[in-house]
């Protein structure tokens, strides 16, 4: 196996363009692109470009009207089928949608088969990770699942054990929905709680069908949530949970949305905290999946000040060369930033809370504490079903 990490990027992403008054503003592709390179992880990555989804890719996953009616909608927008999520608010339709959609969807297929195949330790998809597209509908922005296209390819290609792990601020409902029957995939969310937030599931009782008990795991965090609660939260549950699922693949979503600048959300974790889990999350693979890692992207709408910054420590983790915290922002970028947006870019590669600390559940929890309260809840729902103890 090569320990090569691959970088997997086509220019023609940023194309994934919904208009000038949507969250998701594509320049926030193009600048973490521009900030990889700025760091000169071209040297350490492989940069692929794989080819876009085909129909056949498409519908291990999605169903073929559905498909159909993003291509009608690609091709005439104002036609679009608003039965299918298309052309609604938060998923409008636009000229080569479903091209673009299907070219995304392709760069986390070719993750995912590099890694299978050898061709590569770890592959990143920074523009893929849209979680909530389902099989037959459009939804929270995503129009193609590559998640869960990327994972439904590792089971064509023969894996019969990969975990997916979703720290994006929304609920990785999409892809627990493609997987809800299939106990060879074990989908783990962390997110704020559907009480106060899209899309509204994610509780901790929902675990998987009747065929797959323990197949889904749900931490439904309490808005405001910070550093300590999102890290104690991830550590006392998914490694636990990972190595008794033991994957042969670690497919992991990190939305950069959980940010506490993020204007679509209601928690308060610092890009410091963000870096840490993805460090954990390399850990993990190595630990427990061979080192076999795809890393995705996923939501983040403050499009300067974080997404960037986090999916370049994303990056740098996969290619086994991190970025300090306290490193200075290459200039020529900043500068960069300045003129396609007009807003002054960060000065460092952290919100200055580096070394972030959090508490182990193995020190003991309070009862009466909401962060407790919704890991206590996850673990109760799910670990028994898994022969832990809860």
């Amino acid at each position: 196996m090569s320990g090569r990490a691959q970088l997997m990027w086509d220019e023609a992403v940023t194309g994934y363009d919904f208009g000038p008054d949507h969250p998701m503003d594509p320049v926030r592709l193009a600048l973490t692109r521009r900030l990889v390179d700025a760091f000169g992880l071209d040297r350490e990555v492989e940069v692929v470009s794989a080819k876009p989804a085909g129909d056949s890719t498409l519908r291990l996953v999605h169903r073929e009207d559905y498909i159909e009616a993003v291509k009608a909608a690609s091709v005439d927008p104002r036609a679009a089928d608003g039965a299918y999520g298309l052309g609604t608010m938060d998923d409008p339709a636009f000229a080569g949608m479903h091209e673009v959609s299907a070219l995304i969807a392709g760069q986390s297929v070719g993750a995912a088969e590099a890694v299978w195949r050898g061709e590569a330790l770890h592959a990143v998809n920074f523009a893929g990770g849209l979680h909530h597209a389902m099989p037959g509908g459009a939804s929270g922005f995503c129009i193609y699942n590559d998640a869960s296209l990327a994972i439904a390819r590792l089971l064509e290609l023969g894996a019969e054990r990969v975990v997916y792990v979703d720290v994006d601020v929304h609920h990785g409902d999409g892809v627990q929905a493609a997987f809800w029957e299939d106990p060879r995939v074990l989908t783990v969310s962390l997110h704020e709680h559907p009480r106060t937030l899209f899309p509204q599931t994610g509780w901790p009782e929902e675990t998987g069908a009747a065929s797959a008990e323990g197949s889904a795991v749900n931490v439904a965090l309490p808005a405001g949530t910070g550093d300590a609660g999102w890290l104690r939260a991830f550590h006392s549950v998914v490694p636990e949970l990972v190595a008794d699922f033991r994957p042969q693949v670690l497919v992991t979503q990190h939305g950069a949305d959980t940010h506490f600048e993020d204007p679509l959300a209601h928690l308060a974790v610092s890009l410091d905290a963000q870096r840490a889990v993805q460090v954990a999350c390399h850990e993990l693979a190595h630990e427990y999946a061979e080192g076999r890692w795809v890393a995705l992207g996923g939501g983040g709408y403050a499009v300067v000040d974080v997404v960037p910054r986090s999916w370049t420590h994303l990056v740098a983790v996969a290619a086994g060369r991190e970025i300090a915290p306290e490193t200075v922002v290459p200039e020529g970028w900043r500068q960069e930033v300045f003129a396609r947006t007009r807003q002054l870019a960060p000065a460092r590669m952290t919100d200055g809370r580096w070394p972030v600390s959090w508490q182990g559940w193995e020190s003991g929890y309070d009862p009466a504490d909401r962060l407790d309260q919704a890991v206590l809840a996850a673990r109760r729902a799910v670990f028994p079903l898994r022969g832990l103890l809860a």
